[in-house]
C-alpha cells in the first residue's frame, strides 16, 4: 500500500511565535478532508517561516 502525500500550496510568510496554533488547529479539524498542513522556518532567513498545505 502506497501514500502519497501532493503539496498543494506553499506560501512564505513573516514569521511569528503563535503559527504554529493556527497549523495545529487547521491539521486537528481538518485532517478528515485528507489534508496536512506543514510549518518551517526558512533556513536562510529565520524571519520568514514557510507554511505548506498537503493533501495525503
Amino acid at each position: 500500500m502506497e501514500s502519497k502525500i501532493e503539496v498543494l500550496s506553499t506560501v512564505r510568510i513573516q514569521n511569528n511565535p503563535d503559527l504554529y496554533k493556527v497549523v495545529d488547529a487547521l491539521n486537528r479539524t481538518l485532517k478528515e478532508k485528507d489534508l496536512m498542513f506543514g510549518l518551517a522556518l526558512d533556513s536562510q532567513d529565520q524571519n520568514t517561516a514557510i507554511f505548506t498545505i498537503y493533501r495525503t
